[in-house]
């Protein structure tokens, strides 16, 4: 039973032992963020056990023996009377999820004995068949110890019961080295760090095995996008990554429809919807919906009509003091008002890119991070619009939120966003025509109408061969507005945009300076 490595903790660390834990309960509950050929794991609520907790996978006396002493050995007397000798571990078992789905019938499963009294964790793999038999790991049985070695100094130690015997498949049982040098160093800086997520588990709504088998299922059926992905965008990660998304939103639908016991497939509209992969797979797995985006790709022509997909702006409503509903627009496409404020609505947000109503979203508070003050802003808007929010609602690291419809209608919220933009406007110093004066960049006034600039036009971007050239110094000495806020950015290339394509393109401007008034001096 030989100490296979060990590492220690950063000096003074203050969080230990309850960080030791807080670390311990990732890797058990979380592992796939280590590993990530796993999808997940099942566990069990962790409870109070003794010897009887190891025996069902102990049918041979020597094996016993070997295993208990494993579990007693004694690390120092200082632990020794902190130690509850009747029922000495807190116990629970987990299912290990993998993502490949041939890998075999038998279940992987680990019963987990926690000693808070020693402070470490032993982990016992078996397999168990499909009549319930179970068969201990003996090779693969280890143990992670928090030593607390002087006064100050904190190290965690890596044990396993017979490391000549270990055998690693590479997906649930990895390699034994891969454990010291992977697994321990994370369970050190998650320990130092202490740092309870107050986000929900990605998987906290769905069962992870049923996630696991659709994901595998649809990654098989939509995997020949990839070879034929027509768009200048990384096939695999966009491919892959919508087929994630609709196996969530697949497995979360057939949970609510087998709670309410409703037939009826789940209606949807996926707003910005992008290359459309997404729109595709949930209309050929039975869900009817369509997607919307304010550009189209070439991608969409090779989804075929079933998959409904449109280019266009989402235009809103008014609703007069009467009620009465007034449209906006002519235009007999445009997603209406009974479309997304019916009482049932709900919303998914996906925020891969930080924007707010006008361009990109501009940080406010540095002591948060940029997510976590983004999902803020979004829990905001949410409230702000009539969305029930509660504290329950799920918040995803893998960027998403869902909630419930409550009061307000879209023409209500859309209302209530004119009253903040001409709040915004009162604010500017000289009025909406300074305004416009001012980021001239970006707008171009003509016959009293104001549009968004086209520099790709000579017109609109006011070029003219008659006029002298510009002096090179006058290029790049401001951002380019469209690069920095604009979702779809410049339309020109860089070389042939005026104004600079980030810090690396901005350079200082080589017009001489004005003359310093003598009285200045």
């Amino acid at each position: 039973m030989p100490r296979l490595f060990d590492i220690k903790f950063p000096g003074e660390c203050k969080t230990l032992p309850d960080g030791f834990w807080s670390a311990v309960d990732v890797w058990i509950q979380k592992p796939h963020v280590v590993n990530k050929r796993l999808c997940g794991v099942k566990d069990t609520e962790g409870e109070h056990a003794g010897t009887e907790a190891v025996q069902f996978l102990l049918d041979d006396p020597e094996l016993s023996h070997e295993v208990f002493s494993f579990l007693s050995r004694d690390v120092s007397p200082a632990h020794t009377h902190t130690h509850t000798q009747d029922k000495p571990w807190t116990s629970s078992v987990r299912t290990i999820i993998p993502k490949v789905n041939c890998y075999g019938t038998n279940l992987h499963k680990e019963l987990i004995l926690k000693d808070f009294g020693r402070q470490r964790v032993t982990f016992l793999p078996f397999e168990e068949d499909s009549e319930g038999r179970a068969c201990l790991k003996r090779g693969n049985v280890y143990q992670i110890q928090l030593l607390h070695q002087d006064c100050e100094e904190w190290a965690l130690e890596l044990h396993a019961l017979t490391p000549d015997a270990w055998f690693s498949d590479g997906v649930a049982y990895p390699k034994l080295p891969w454990l010291s040098s992977d697994l321990l160093p994370k369970l050190v800086r998650w320990a130092a760090e202490c740092k309870s997520s107050e986000f929900k588990s990605t998987l906290s709504l769905l069962p992870v095995e049923k996630y696991s088998v659709m994901y595998q299922q649809l990654k098989e059926k939509y995997k020949a996008m990839v070879k034929v992905w027509p768009e200048v965008t990384d096939p695999e990660k966009f491919v892959y990554e919508d087929v994630a998304i609709a196996t969530y939103l697949l497995v979360l639908w057939a949970e609510e429809r087998a709670e309410k016991n409703l037939t009826a497939r789940q209606s949807f509209v996926d707003l910005g919807c992008g290359n459309g992969l997404l729109v595709h797979i949930l209309t050929n797995e039975g869900h009817p919906g369509k997607g919307i985006d304010v550009r189209k790709r070439k991608i969409w022509d090779m989804y075929g009509p079933q998959t409904l997909l449109e280019f266009t702006s989402v235009c809103f409503p008014r609703r007069p003091p009467d009620g009465n509903v007034e449209p906006q627009s002519e235009n007999s496409d445009v997603t209406t008002d009974d479309d997304l404020s019916s009482y049932a609505c709900r919303y998914f947000v996906l925020p891969c890119c930080f924007f707010d109503f006008y361009g990109k979203y501009q940080r406010r508070q540095c002591k948060k991070s940029q997510y976590k003050e983004y999902i803020d802003f979004i829990a905001e808007v949410s409230q702000f619009s009539g969305f029930n929010t509660e504290e329950d609602c799920l918040r995803i690291p893998s960027t998403k939120r869902v909630g419930s419809r409550s009061s307000l209608s879209v023409s209500e919220v859309a209302g209530l966003l004119e009253q903040e933009t001409l709040q915004r406007l009162k604010k500017e110093c000289g009025g909406l025509q300074t305004l416009l004066k001012n980021n001239h960049q970006v707008f171009r006034v003509e016959g009293g109408r104001v549009h968004i600039r086209d520099w790709r036009d000579r017109k609109s971007s006011r070029a003219d061969t008659k006029r002298k050239p510009v002096a090179p110094g006058a290029l790049k000495t401001r951002p380019c507005w469209f690069y920095d806020h604009h979702p779809q950015r410049c339309p020109l290339q860089a070389e042939h945009c005026a104004f600079a394509h980030g810090p690396d393109d901005l350079r200082p401007s080589t017009k001489p300076r004005k003359k310093i008034k003598n009285d200045a001096l």
